[in-house]
């Protein structure tokens, strides 16, 4: 669709708003005050508070009735949250400054920058022998319990957080531009951050929070998979495909399995295993082949990132002067 989306120079204009995002990604990062991502996350806590709970009118006390209720609450929630704001986004991709527009929306969806930045800080902290440092940083972006872990731990966290949030930070928010515009880019920025809040199985979301997560799981069923592909052609390609057909349907997240498994294939180091969750020991399969994460695997891994970037931007012209010849053939 963003290949017709304007009347002029369409094709070209696409690729260049995803160069020009990136751009302004590494150059601003996200932004620290007025963030969108901020007030849709106050917006969408509000909203759980008042759906996932006893005063759920939907919930009648019977635990299949039960059940039922809250998967509904929290679909309705997710379409309450969602279907405006895209629909913004939609409609002002479409007026005049449809192309600047865009370029923001899309630069607003990505934090490659952020995620470069929360990674060097757990690396520094390492660096320099500093766990409590690291330990700190490193629950600024992962869910798992962080106290106790040492050195290699940590580093295999971090190692484990790029890599999956090189598809739902970069890749994933470029892929669902490339096929819907800016909305594109807006509807999957705010699934995957409801996801990120609701997609638990904890007491507490796992019947509210089923939809952000199936949702999330079928929006990254095709950028999970060029994530991962793109992975493998950035390292150790063999290692990265071996590990990607035989490791991945073993983890428990179809899209994660794939771009963990051929992240760490890439990497040559091994992931995974057995991780501490809220208290409880969560067993984890082993995804990669060879010695677990050291310090300078985050710059590594973060290395594979932006060599997955080139690969794309690449890809992305080079479809995009194929569509223009195709078109004027």
């Amino acid at each position: 669709m963003p290949f017709d989306h304007y009347p002029i120079t369409s094709i070209a204009s696409t690729a260049f708003i995803v160069v020009g995002a990136l751009i302004l990604d590494r150059i601003f990062g996200e932004p620290v005050r007025w963030h969108p991502l901020v007030g849709f996350g106050r917006l969408a806590a509000s909203l759980e508070k008042r759906l996932n709970g006893t005063s759920n009118p939907l919930i009648t006390g019977s635990l299949e009735l039960n059940s039922v209720g809250l998967r509904a609450s929290g679909l309705v929630a997710w379409l309450i949250l969602l279907i405006p704001f895209v629909t913004v986004a939609y409609l002002l991709s479409h007026t005049t400054y449809g192309r600047v527009v865009d370029c923001l929306l899309l630069y607003l969806a990505i934090g490659a920058k952020s995620l470069n930045e929360h990674a060097m800080a757990i690396y520094k902290a390492l660096s320099k022998h500093d766990l409590p440092q690291a330990r700190h940083a490193l629950s600024m972006i992962v869910s798992r319990d962080t106290d106790h872990l040492d050195e290699s731990e940590i580093a295999k966290a971090t190692v484990e957080s790029v890599l999956e949030n090189g598809n739902d930070a970069i890749f994933g928010a470029i892929f669902w531009f490339l096929l819907l515009g800016g909305s594109g880019a807006v509807l999957f920025r705010l699934a995957n951050t409801l996801d990120a809040m609701w997609g638990y199985r904890t007491q507490r979301f796992v019947y509210f929070g089923w939809a952000a997560a199936r949702i999330d799981d079928l929006l990254n069923l095709i950028p999970a998979r060029l994530t991962a592909l793109s992975y493998a052609l950035s390292g150790q390609t063999k290692n990265a495909l071996f590990c990607w057909r035989t490791q991945a349907p073993t983890w428990y997240s179809p899209n994660a399995g794939p771009v963990m498994a051929a992240g760490a294939g890439a990497l040559g180091i091994m992931l995974g295993c057995a991780a501490q969750y809220h208290g409880n020991t969560k067993p984890r399969p082993q995804l990669g082949i060879g010695p677990t994460p050291l310090p300078h695997d985050i710059a590594l891994a973060l290395m594979l990132i932006n060599r997955s970037l080139g690969i794309w931007c690449i890809a992305i012209f080079i479809l995009a002067i194929t569509l223009r010849i195709y078109q004027h053939a």
